[in-house]
């Protein structure tokens, strides 16, 4: 389970896609906003808001929105939002780490914690489950770029520490502060990645029953449904049975 964007396909199915869309579009802006303004506007110099502009491109926002967002960021009218993490819990002891940007902690621990207790989850304390975590870098490319050894080759001669090769594409892993110049030297070769961001990846994936999968899902999603979130990792994994019945 690489993360959430499986579960955003599901949601996309069940004909929520407008909603959801202006949602998606909504928080994408808010991370172009944000990391313009801790950083440089230049994308180029900037590799926080790089990832942010290729995640926007991802989702097919408009070149206006992305340009309007790290405008706003540039004319000093932003909104000062806050990073936060929420742990918890969710079904079958799973355990989920939220990334959120807020101008008000109290509320969104409030959205958050009642998200976790709605679907059987529960908040924990920072540090309860993030050491089950990686905190590292992702670069992600299609699978037509190149082939798996070729790729496993060029990513270890730019610095990164591993690959996941599969017919979905290329998951490309390296250290936090090593993801700019991974990416760099990565797209110069196979051109623009579709993804680069800083994740949590799980050490190891728990594997769950069905009934306890249909339950974490609902849990992503309700967490994920909160305004001031901006992603979900998991380390639960679900049988490919679990996923078909539940984009059906």
């Amino acid at each position: 389970m690489a993360g959430h964007s499986q579960f955003k396909n599901i949601m996309h199915r069940k004909g929520r896609v407008d909603a959801v869309r202006s949602k998606v579009f909504s928080k994408l802006a808010r991370e172009i906003t944000v990391a313009a303004k801790l950083g440089t506007p230049d994308p180029s110099m900037n590799p926080r808001l790089r990832a942010a502009i290729l995640a926007a491109r991802a989702e097919n926002m408009p070149k206006d929105n992305i340009e309007r967002a790290i405008k706003k960021a540039a004319g000093g009218d932003a909104e000062n939002y806050e990073e936060v993490r929420y742990e918890g819990y969710g079904p079958g002891g799973a355990a989920l780490i939220v990334e959120a940007q807020t101008d008000n902690r109290n509320r969104t621990a409030s959205d958050v914690r009642s998200a976790f207790t709605k679907s059987g989850g529960s908040l924990a304390e920072t540090g309860a489950v993030s050491f089950m975590f990686d905190h590292v870098g992702l670069v992600a490319f299609d699978a037509k770029v190149a082939d798996a050894d070729t790729m496993l080759e060029a990513a270890i001669e730019a610095g990164a520490d591993d690959v996941k090769s599969d017919e979905t594409g290329h998951e490309v892993i390296c250290e936090q502060g090593a993801m700019g110049e991974v990416s760099k030297t990565l797209e110069a070769r196979f051109g623009e990645p579709r993804r680069t961001a800083l994740i949590w990846r799980a050490q190891n994936t728990v594997d769950v029953d069905d009934e306890t999968a249909e339950k974490l899902i609902r849990l992503v999603e309700t967490i994920e449904d909160q305004d001031d979130v901006q992603n979900v990792f998991v380390n639960f994994a679900v049988s490919d049975a679990m996923m078909a019945k539940m984009q059906g």
